[in-house]
């Protein structure tokens, strides 16, 4: 049996939480089946029974050498990609994404990350789903080239691939779109040592950045769910399966 508006989440702590994208889609009447691989839960054999597939981000490399990033890379690969329906990764899981179709997945020799609001920009097939300058919340040491095939939506300095395209309905980003201010202050309490990583903001940054920039993000987020799944759902019969 087919269910219609339900999302498959995938998370990989715990603690972890789909955030605002989570919220949002529940706003437009989407279900979310929260599976957490990682922790032993299973994937589905297919997507039958789901409209898309986000695949959210982690402390974890996709070059690690662990079985459920394997896993997840292959289930892309031979799952959610043929399936023809809309797949979000967002920074791990854009980078899964790129890792999938044979992309490099890389961190910088200088040891540079992206630790908190950072500018970027839109190409020109991204012109109308991004501000120019985009300021998003960025929290990763490692990126990702630019699949073959994949159109890139957005650029960045320090990590040139920020958003990408691949298909029709595939989408992979760096940055962190979910993140809540709760969301944050707990990133900023319990992984405190990324901030002293080459290129790091300061805490106090993060806090005037969010202020500064958290409502433009907000609205980047809607514009792209909207493109991502066009046909909203009603509202007010979804609920989260966890």
């Amino acid at each position: 049996m087919s269910f219609t508006r339900r999302i498959l989440v995938i998370l990989h702590q715990a603690h972890s939480s789909p955030g605002r994208v989570g919220q949002e889609l529940i706003r437009r009447g989407y279900e979310l089946d929260i599976r957490r691989h990682a922790l032993g839960e299973p994937l589905p054999a297919t997507l039958d029974e789901h409209d898309g597939t986000i695949i959210f981000g982690g402390p974890m490399s996709v070059n690690d050498d662990l079985p459920f990033v394997r896993d997840e890379i292959n289930w892309i690969s031979n799952v959610a990609l043929p399936s023809d329906k809309p797949y979000f990764g967002i920074c791990l899981g854009g980078q899964m994404l790129a890792k999938s179709l044979g992309a490099r997945v890389y961190g910088r020799e200088d040891k540079r990350c992206e630790v908190g609001y950072f500018p970027i920009r839109p190409t020109a097939a991204g012109a109308d789903l991004f501000d120019n300058p985009q300021h998003v919340y960025q929290w990763h040491v490692e990126g990702f080239d630019l699949p073959r095939g994949a159109t890139m939506l957005a650029e960045g300095k320090d990590f040139p691939v920020q958003a990408m395209r691949y298909g029709n309905c595939a989408y992979g980003i760096q940055f962190h779109p979910e993140l809540t201010t709760p969301m944050m202050k707990l990133w900023l309490e319990h992984a405190s040592h990324r901030l002293v990583l080459p290129g790091a903001q300061a805490a106090e940054l993060h806090h005037e950045g969010r202020a500064t920039h958290d409502q433009s993000l907000r609205q980047w987020l809607s514009r792209f769910l909207d493109r991502w799944m066009p046909q909203s759902a009603d509202t007010g019969s979804a609920a989260i399966r966890a």
